[in-house]
């Protein structure tokens, strides 16, 4: 593999080709025909149900995998899926998920679903997507899966077909008969057809595809944004930014004798593009335990039992779960571990030392976003690594500082301002939404990412924090990450978000909620103190801190600040109502499309008439918007 260590070396790559000449499959399938010719009996997925070292798994050799998904392609293009048609997944971890994911990407396009998603989100998802058919686990013991996907489908009626992918072959086989007598009932709508995953691939051909795969260009999958500022968006994703991914890790670092250890899910872009196409570049192989990935039962307590036992070369993290890894001993021969690969947010200095102390294994932090078809930078495996930084960008990847009020303003080096990337998996026709992707780019054709951060003058970049995320008190913008990485520093944190909470005087001050390291104890006062002493700002020292059991998080791992800033939202304005001698009190902050956070009131004994000027009073200086719970009793206040 090649010695890429600096930003010299990345040019060099560059000058060499073309990207285009970088590979020569022009579809995911047919790269997956190509690596099963060059390794068909080696190993390329496998999985197993329970998370115990040893427990019953299955795996596929890549002649195997190509079969399965011919099969499965075949079987979507019977049921009259064609290009442009969407396959939803709504699957937890499995052989079936990647399976699904190339077949749906081979005869339409594929849309993996967050199965945690609630029935709501799920349906906009899917009429959105006009989906026809939805992959899905049928029935299973203590999983409310197929349950949620029958809620949704009542509002989503572009879906004809549901093929339910049933865990019973996963488990011994007397748990297996348990699971059959305990499944639960699920009311599927009645225009609904409901097939049987293997029973559908058992009558398709395996030896190649029914259909010529030939629209090379058009889009193959959809991701929704697993972020932590919103709503989910759909994203969609063209084969060159697929086969991109994959391209820059078989040629930075994976080989066709690595396994790459992954706990992550296969809804989401890291997951799928650097750690999945990957493979499917170099001839790897991916290893998942349990359907719930790192939340599954017994993971974290097993999990460098398992890395023994997968014999695992690479293991993906995110900094939320290496903080838990942080804390098990390393209880087994980790030989021949090289690397743990970190993204999908920024790692704290704290954390990343204490890892490296307490397991003995490097990490490679990198950064990437779902917009961009993923990958951006990585600090260079054979180069130098700037902790804090996210490294490099990969070769034919360019990315530009701009002024985040004018994207097209590009700004010098080191100074702070939007991160904007133009590289193949930057597509302009992105989102769904016309108007969205007029906003994603710039004039010149750079992904405006709404992140902040600055390039340093060998080539690395820097991320500070979310455009949305910045606390802005009286005009004044506090990157959160510095209250962040100061309360970090305390031996008993574990997690900390900062965000801005309403104030009636400033617009917003900083507020910071935290997730204390198991076993550690602390007071929120003696937090505070801390907090004081390591932020040189003053006007970032939080107003508030608060510790929580657990902080919100998304499925992979990234703190969900829209829960933290509704928690604040709900704190401070019951506070002032029962300061204004209100009854009235916050029920419930919800998303809102056109308004953001909105808190819903329920009025007090008085009722909502009676009541309304001593809210407004309470209320009228926030910007925070609020309405009543109950439709004609007030509109929402800016």
């Amino acid at each position: 593999m090649p010695n890429v260590a600096t930003l010299a070396d990345k040019r060099a790559v560059e000058a060499e080709m073309p990207v285009e000449r970088r590979w020569e499959a022009r579809a995911p399938y047919e790269q997956l025909v190509r690596t099963a010719a060059a390794h068909p009996a080696r190993p390329a997925l496998s999985f197993q149900l329970r998370a115990r070292p040893g427990d019953k798994a299955v795996r596929l050799d890549w002649e195997a995998l190509r079969a399965e998904v011919t099969r499965a392609a075949n079987a979507l293009r019977r049921l009259g899926i064609r290009p442009g048609d969407a396959v939803a997944c709504v699957l937890p971890n499995g052989i079936e998920a990647p399976v699904a994911f190339l077949a749906g990407a081979t005869a339409g396009l594929v849309a993996p679903i967050n199965p945690l998603l609630s029935p709501e989100h799920m349906a906009a998802l899917l009429r959105e997507l006009g989906a026809k058919v939805v992959v899905t686990l049928a029935p299973f013991p203590r999983s409310d899966v197929a349950q949620t996907v029958a809620a949704a489908l009542a509002s989503a009626p572009s879906v004809e077909t549901v093929m339910t992918v049933d865990l019973r072959p996963y488990l011994p086989r007397l748990l297996g008969f348990a699971a059959a007598l305990g499944r639960p009932k699920v009311a599927w709508p009645a225009r609904v057809r409901v097939l049987g995953w293997r029973r559908a691939l058992a009558r398709e051909r395996a030896e190649g595809l029914d259909f010529e795969d030939a629209e090379t260009d058009r889009p193959r999958a959809a991701f929704h944004t697993g972020g932590t500022t919103g709503l989910p968006k759909l994203t969609r994703h063209r084969a060159r930014g697929m086969l991109y991914n994959g391209w820059c890790g078989a040629y930075y670092l994976i080989g066709p004798e690595d396994v790459l250890f992954c706990p992550l899910p296969m809804f989401h872009v890291f997951a799928v593009y650097p750690v999945f196409m990957s493979c499917l570049m170099s001839g790897a192989e991916m290893v998942m335990a349990t359907p719930q990935g790192y939340r599954g039962e017994g993971v974290f307590e097993n999990f460098w039992k398992l890395a023994e036992h997968w014999r695992a070369s690479f293991l993906v993290t995110v900094p939320t779960a290496a903080a838990r890894l942080a804390q098990v001993p390393v209880d087994a021969d980790l030989s021949r571990l090289r690397l743990a690969l970190c993204g999908s947010a920024a790692m704290p200095r704290e954390l990343f030392q204490r890892f490296e102390t307490a397991t003995g294994t490097r990490i490679i932090e990198g950064y990437g976003l779902t917009e961009a078809t993923c990958l951006v930078s990585a600090n260079p495996p054979a180069g130098e690594r700037r902790i804090g930084s996210v490294g490099l960008p990969f070769a034919y990847t360019e990315v530009s500082i701009r002024d985040p009020e004018q994207g097209a303003v590009e700004l010098g080096p080191g100074q702070a301002g939007e991160i904007c990337v133009r590289n193949p998996g930057v597509s302009p026709e992105t989102y769904y939404d016309p108007a969205a992707n007029a906003r994603m780019l710039t004039p010149d054709g750079y992904l405006r990412t709404g992140d902040l951060g600055r390039i340093d003058a060998e080539g690395y970049v820097w991320i500070t924090g979310r455009a949305k995320d910045l606390i802005i008190r009286g005009g004044h913008n506090i990157d959160p990450a510095v209250i962040e990485e100061a309360l970090a520093r305390h031996p008993a944190v574990a997690f900390v978000g900062a965000i801005g909470q309403p104030d009636a005087h400033a617009g917003e001050v900083p507020a910071a909620y935290v997730e204390l390291v198991a076993g550690a104890a602390a007071e929120a006062a003696e937090l505070l103190a801390f907090a004081r002493a390591g932020i040189a700002e003053k006007a970032a020292v939080p107003r508030h801190v608060e510790i929580l059991d657990e902080l919100p998080k998304t499925p992979v791992g990234k703190i969900f600040k829209p829960d933290l800033r509704r928690r604040a939202i709900g704190r401070v304005f019951d506070a002032a109502l029962a300061e204004a001698g209100s009854g009235a009190r916050v029920i419930e902050v919800v998303e809102d499309r056109r308004l953001g956070l909105v808190a819903e009131l329920v009025p007090g004994r008085a009722g909502p008439d009676e009541d309304l000027d001593r809210v407004s009073r309470a209320l009228g200086g926030f910007v925070a918007p609020w309405r009543w719970r109950e439709a004609g009793g007030g509109e929402a206040a800016d």
